[in-house]
């Protein structure tokens, strides 16, 4: 939060824009950020990460920074939307970050609210999605799954339906920092750090331009990621179910054995043998697979690759 020597008008605002592919829409959605941004403070930097664009998202971002104000952070590829925000975040200076996505889809008229919550005492500001209808069912019922899923494994609660949109007080962006992990799960990571925290409900306006860069294979990877950072629930979930498999397959063992001495058995059975061994074929690879999926996050971990590099810095800011 804010000291008290700071007034509204004197502190200093980094506002992070991951872009991918944006070109279509960059320049208009940075002119209508800065007409929002002068009405709250008048120090602030905007840092436009390129994540890896294939278009021509680098060219607009260069021109707008003979605009001034602006930060242009060209990353050497597409390392993801996770590691673009944690580059924004590790070179924010303001006093307080704002993370925004350039699609028009998080509403800028949100952000006088959250200058005043952070005033009053905030440490984290986050939106948080109330109507899901513009999304597809596919993306609404996998969205729905997967934060029931992350409830049930994982000790910190994550709030459910919220997004990247959020205003960080300087504190919660050196905590963030701070945490040394690749395989970043920003969602978890923003709960894990706590502080003083509140939700403001947005619905998120239409894309004005470019594509989303989320498939549902990318929707499923942060999933996957999510899960296995933040939860041991898969791990958990297949011993429940191998424990069962197990009994069932112990009970049936001592009722073949019991047939067997009473009544005598022909041989005989084979469908149900095949069968059997393909049930329990396939739980064992599942099994493997889940246990290979957090030993190759163990395995990321040890090599202690960067998270991001940049290839390009240009900053037209007037921060010190």
């Amino acid at each position: 939060m804010p000291n008290s020597s700071q007034s509204h008008q004197t502190f200093t605002l980094s506002i992070v824009v991951p872009a991918y592919n944006e070109s279509s829409i960059l320049k208009e959605f940075i002119h209508a950020l800065k007409i929002a941004l002068v009405q709250i403070t008048p120090r602030f930097e905007i840092l436009i990460i390129n994540d890896g664009s294939k278009d021509h998202t680098g060219d607009v971002a260069e021109q707008l920074t003979l605009e001034g104000d602006i930060r242009y952070i060209e990353l050497s590829r597409n390392f993801g939307k996770e590691a673009a925000l944690s580059a924004g975040i590790d070179l924010a200076r303001g006093d307080a970050v704002l993370l925004i996505d350039c699609d028009f889809q998080h509403p800028l008229d949100k952000l006088q609210e959250m200058a005043s919550l952070w005033h009053s005492g905030y440490d984290m500001i986050y939106g948080v999605i109330v109507n899901r209808s513009q999304e597809s069912l596919f993306k609404r019922l996998g969205t729905k799954f997967f934060y029931a899923l992350l409830s049930k494994g994982s000790d910190i609660p994550i709030p459910q339906n919220a997004g990247d949109f959020r205003w960080l007080d300087r504190k919660v962006v050196d905590a963030l920092k701070a945490l040394p992990e690749r395989n970043r799960f920003m969602k978890g990571l923003y709960a894990w750090v706590g502080y003083k925290t509140i939700a403001i409900p947005f619905t998120p306006a239409s894309r004005l331009g470019g594509l989303s860069s989320f498939r549902a294979t990318g929707l499923i990877t942060l999933a996957l990621s999510g899960l296995t950072s933040f939860s041991t629930l898969p791990l958990r979930l297949w011993t429940y179910l191998g424990g069962v498999i197990s009994l069932v397959a112990i009970s049936y063992g001592i009722f073949v054995t019991i047939e067997t001495l009473l009544f005598g058995n022909s041989v005989g059975g084979w469908p149900t043998i095949t069968v059997a061994l393909m049930l329990f074929s396939g739980v064992q690879l599942l099994s493997i697979g889940i246990l290979g999926e957090y030993i190759g996050r163990i395995f990321n971990e040890v090599k202690q690759r960067p998270l991001y590099l940049i290839a390009r810095d240009h900053d037209t800011t007037k921060l010190d």
